[in-house]
């Protein structure tokens, strides 16, 4: 029986990771380079050490980088492009049922506590949540399953009674890894990104009413921990 929902938050509650990228396929225009969304991927959902968007400027450029400068200049426009972003649809209904329902809620993100906490304040949903989970809490963040083992911990909900919400492949393989059901719905990024390790995978949350979802989930094998 479903007790728990657990949700990742960027790019799944709000869209922040096409900002991110975009903020960067402009700086590297600046300088007359690229960056693949196959070379981004592998940061989307995980660690911020695994690519350094810096060093491949500089190589790509061949020329030396004010880094300070361009952290400044990218981070405005970041923060500008994640102002303009909605809370992503069925969110809010989804929050709505499961509140209805008496299920608990969290949040399991690779981001650090001062950005989820602030972005959730900012949309009124911080109170939304009886726990949270960030990077500030874990040794490893995704695709390592701390961060929902930790969210497990708090909620006191074994993994078989909770549901996962993820939208990157990191994210999606996290959650498997913690036994739990898993479902990915991609953003306009992450939908280019394979994501087969998702027990269940929809365009929107819209798609599928929450009270559906549970009936889905308790005809469904458990998930296996990867």
């Amino acid at each position: 029986m479903i007790q728990a929902l657990i949700f990742d938050f960027d790019g799944l509650i709000l869209d922040t990771e096409v900002p991110d990228y975009q903020a960067w396929l402009e700086v590297y225009a600046e300088y007359g380079c690229d960056l693949p969304l196959s070379t981004w991927a592998a940061y989307i959902g995980g660690a911020a050490d695994v690519f350094d968007a810096y060093s491949d400027l500089e190589a790509q450029s061949g020329r030396f980088i004010d880094r300070q400068a361009i952290r400044t200049k990218r981070r405005k426009r970041y923060s500008e492009l994640v102002a303009a972003q909605p809370i992503l649809p069925g969110i809010l209904e989804y929050i709505t049922e499961a509140k209805r329902l008496g299920l608990r809620l969290a949040v399991a993100s690779s981001g650090t506590r001062e950005w989820v906490v602030g972005n959730l304040t900012r949309l009124a949903l911080l109170d939304s949540f009886d726990y949270m989970k960030c990077a500030d809490d874990v040794e490893r963040v995704k695709p390592d399953p701390a961060l929902y083992l930790a969210a497990l911990s708090a909620l006191q909900v074994d993994a078989q009674n909770a549901i996962a919400f993820e939208d990157s492949p990191n994210g999606v393989l996290a959650a498997q890894r913690a036994g739990i059901f898993c479902v990915a719905i991609p953003n306009p990024l992450t939908s280019q990104l394979p994501l087969e390790h998702a027990d269940l995978r929809l365009n929107s949350l819209v798609d599928l009413p929450l009270e559906t979802l549970l009936t889905r989930f308790s005809n469904a094998p458990p998930s296996p921990s990867i």
